[in-house]
C-alpha cells in the first residue's frame, strides 16, 4: 500500500485487475461524498478519506480527447483516447471498431473487456454505428 494521499495500492489494483480477469469492470466511489475514484486508490484524492466502495461501471462514456499513433508501414495507426465514464471519472483507452482516424472527440462509446496478451483490458467501442 502506499500513501493515504491518493495513490494506487498494491491491493486495490489487484482486486481490480481480478475482477477484469472475471469479465467485470468496476469503479470506486468515496462513500460520504459521492466521488468515483479511477484509477484504483486507497483513499478518495484531495480528502485522504479511506472509504472507498467498488461499484459496477455501466461501461458508458464519451471521447474527451484522441491521438492517433501512426505506425512504420505496413502496421496499421491506432489511437489513444482520454473517455469520461458517465460515472464521472476519466480513463486512457482505445475506441476500437472503427478506423482510427475516425474516432472523433463527443462520440459516445461502451466498454467491453478484452484479452490482450495475457491480461485482460478495457476498449471502447462506438454506440449507434
Amino acid at each position: 500500500m502506499k500513501d493515504a494521499g491518493g495513490a494506487t495500492s498494491d491491493a486495490a489494483e489487484a482486486h481490480w485487475r481480478a475482477a477484469l480477469a472475471e469479465g467485470r469492470f468496476l469503479l470506486q466511489r468515496a462513500v460520504n461524498s459521492g466521488t468515483v475514484v479511477f484509477p484504483p486508490r486507497v483513499a478518495e484524492p484531495g480528502t485522504g478519506d479511506p472509504d472507498l466502495e467498488w461499484f459496477e461501471a455501466s461501461g458508458m462514456g464519451t471521447v474527451y480527447s484522441v491521438t492517433i499513433v501512426a505506425q512504420r508501414h505496413p502496421e496499421a495507426p491506432y489511437n489513444v483516447a482520454l473517455i469520461d465514464l458517465d460515472e464521472g471519472a476519466r480513463m486512457m483507452s482505445r475506441v476500437d471498431g472503427v478506423a482510427s482516424d475516425a474516432v472523433r472527440i463527443g462520440m459516445r462509446v461502451r466498454a467491453r473487456i478484452i484479452a490482450e496478451g495475457d491480461a485482460p483490458l478495457i476498449v471502447f467501442d462506438p454506440v449507434g454505428r
